[in-house]
């Protein structure tokens, strides 16, 4: 069954909002990272970025937050696991396996079961990326982490400004 909706205004602000954060956050990353490290981590930097952008963008500044928090505390247990594991070893399959198994495992004792998913996307990036780069692998959960906050910040910042200058300019009190 294909449902169709009115084009409206909130949804041509929203759309034109999402594009124009992402793309703010991949310019930061790819630039920021210009100096510090290669060309193929400043544009992994860039898409993990606009990812974690477009992971917070949601239809309420409240879901966005909410989602920002998710974000963050996935990414968060993705880093404590692979940055002692990549000082220690180099990127190995059962390795991968083990840290998402405990990874896993982290999520549900944390009692964020729905966040497991981005917690295992995280750690699969991380420790492919230091497969495939593996001198100085321990500096890519440090990367990624710095990747999805300044992704989170963007996004639920730029999902605020759209909303407040969106409620201003058209005069309703709240966005569908």
């Amino acid at each position: 069954m294909i449902v169709r909706s009115r084009l409206s205004s909130w949804k041509l602000a929203y759309s034109l909002n999402i594009g124009i954060v992402c793309a703010i956050s991949y310019w930061i990353m790819t630039y920021a990272l210009a100096s510090m490290v290669g060309k193929e981590s400043d544009l992994l930097g860039g898409m993990w970025s606009a990812v974690a952008t477009l992971f917070v963008f949601r239809e309420s500044q409240d879901s966005s937050v909410s989602a920002g928090a998710s974000r963050l505390v996935a990414t968060g247990v993705s880093f404590a696991l692979c940055l002692p594991y990549l000082w220690v070893f180099p990127f190995t399959i059962p390795g991968l396996a083990a840290l998402i198994g405990i990874g896993t495992l982290a999520m549900m004792l944390l009692g964020r079961q729905d966040d497991i998913v981005t917690t295992g996307i995280t750690t699969v990036v991380v420790m492919v990326v230091a497969a495939i780069s593996p001198a100085d692998a321990w500096q890519q959960p440090i990367l990624r982490l710095i990747d999805t906050v300044v992704g989170v910040v963007i996004g639920v910042g730029g999902k605020w400004v759209a909303s407040y200058l969106y409620i201003r300019t058209v005069g309703k009190k709240r966005s569908p």
